[in-house]
C-alpha cells in the first residue's frame, strides 16, 4: 500500500470522526475531556520519572512538582469528567478571547491595509467566540469542545485527502 493510500485512509477516517463528533458534540466533548485527563496523567507520571533521574536538586524539585500537578489534574479530569469539561471549556474560551485581543492589537499596528484587515477580522472573530463561550457557561461546556474537535478532525481529514490525491498525482514529494 502506497503512502498516498495511507494518507487517504487517514483522511477519510478523520472526516468520518469529525462528522460523528459534530453529530454528537456532548459525547465528543466528554471524550476530549477523558483524553486530556489521560494525557495529563501519563505525561505527569513520565515527568516525575524523568525528574527522579535528573541531576541537581533545585531543577529536580520544580520538575517533580510540575509532574505532580499534572498527575493531580489528570486524576481530577478522569474522576470528574463533567466538571473537567466545564474547566477545559473555560480555558478554551479564555484562550480564544486572549488570542482575539492579541490579534486585534497586532492588527491595528500593521501598516498595510489589506493585511491589517485580515488580522483585525480574525482577532474580532476569535474575541467574539471567546466571549460567546465564556458568557454561556456552563451551557457551552456540553458542546464547545466537541464542536471544536469535530471541526479540527474534519479540517485535518480534508487536508489529508487533498495531500493523498496530490501525492498520487505526483504533485507532492517527501513524507
Amino acid at each position: 500500500m502506497g503512502n498516498w493510500m495511507i494518507l487517504m485512509i487517514l483522511g477519510v477516517l478523520g472526516v468520518v470522526a469529525g462528522l460523528m463528533a459534530l453529530l454528537n458534540p456532548f459525547g465528543a466533548s466528554l471524550t476530549a475531556t477523558v483524553i486530556a485527563g489521560w494525557s495529563f496523567l501519563i505525561l505527569g507520571a513520565l515527568q516525575i520519572y524523568a525528574s527522579m533521574r535528573s541531576e541537581g536538586w533545585s531543577s529536580k524539585a520544580w520538575s517533580i512538582l510540575m509532574g505532580v500537578v499534572a498527575v493531580i489534574l489528570g486524576v481530577s479530569l478522569l474522576a470528574n469528567p463533567l466538571e473537567g469539561m466545564i474547566a477545559l471549556t473555560i480555558v478554551v474560551g479564555a484562550m480564544f478571547l486572549a488570542s482575539g485581543l492579541f490579534k486585534l492589537i497586532v492588527g491595528w499596528s500593521i501598516q498595510q491595509s489589506e493585511l491589517k484587515w485580515a488580522v483585525v477580522i480574525s482577532g474580532l472573530v476569535s474575541a467574539v467566540l471567546g466571549f460567546m463561550v465564556l458568557s454561556n457557561m456552563p451551557g457551552a461546556a456540553v458542546v464547545t469542545l466537541g464542536v471544536l474537535l469535530g471541526i479540527e478532525l474534519l479540517s485535518s481529514g480534508v487536508s489529508m485527502i487533498a495531500l493523498a490525491l496530490a501525492r498520487k498525482a505526483g504533485g507532492v514529494s517527501g513524507a
